[in-house]
């Protein structure tokens, strides 16, 4: 199993001069910094691979032991296309990816530990929040993901930025995600592999536990709140 954290992008909405996951949080880490703790203590930390772009310099010098993929233009795509060159580099494995800006506890990572050593595809999601912002999910009558996207109406719950593909699912996923759209999410290459019948995603739901994706200044003052009362 291979672990990929996108962290390529420019996190505008946020703020920052420099790169979102570098974000300190009241814990007295960064976002990347309580990713990288949290998975080394779970996985095999050489397993880690860092898709780079917005002033990739400073991510690399603060981890410099990770192993790093480089996109180019991350400034004309999105995470569609950063998450296709961490599955091309990691092909014939399963990957655990991660969107760079997810504040979680280990505990997640140990509820969906289990789907993972099956090599089962997931998308861990939160059943107790649908904002509008966030991307949304339905099931069909099998209990798998049916739709998945900002769009959807009627939503059971959110996805929360931390998903896993299966080694025998890698290469579908690769595919729908070379027809992507520069601009697509990578939920987008998803729902097209769903709506082919080529592809099944169990939702785990993790929402006992803390994890957050921080996008706007709001959601940082949110996580710190939860940070303080733990």
């Amino acid at each position: 199993m291979k672990i990929v954290i996108l962290a390529a992008g420019i996190g505008s909405r946020l703020g920052n001069p420099f790169p979102k996951p570098l974000t300190p949080l009241n814990s007295g880490k960064t976002i990347m910094q309580n990713q990288v703790d949290n998975l080394s203590a779970c996985f095999n930390a050489d397993d880690i691979n860092l898709i780079v772009g917005f002033k990739k310099e400073l991510i690399m010098e603060e981890f410099p032991d990770l192993t790093y993929i480089y996109n180019p233009v991350f400034d004309q795509t999105n995470t569609s296309k950063s998450l296709l060159r961490g599955l091309k580099k990691c092909k014939g494995n399963g990957v655990l990816w991660l969107n760079g800006d997810v504040v979680f506890e280990e505990k997640v990572l140990d509820k969906l530990k289990p789907y993972i050593d099956k090599d089962e595809s997931f998308v861990a999601v939160n059943n107790s929040a649908v904002a509008e912002e966030e991307v949304k999910y339905t099931v069909n009558e099998n209990g798998y993901i049916n739709e998945i996207s900002k769009t959807v109406k009627n939503a059971l719950g959110e996805a929360v930025g931390i998903n896993y593909i299966s080694s025998n699912d890698v290469n579908t996923l690769i595919a729908y995600l070379e027809k992507c759209g520069d601009n697509d999410y990578f939920e987008r290459g998803i729902e097209m592999a769903i709506e082919a019948n080529e592809l099944q995603i169990l939702p785990v739901n993790i929402s006992e536990f803390m994890c957050m994706e921080v996008d706007f200044e709001e959601d940082l003052k949110a996580v710190n709140k939860m940070i303080d009362n733990k």
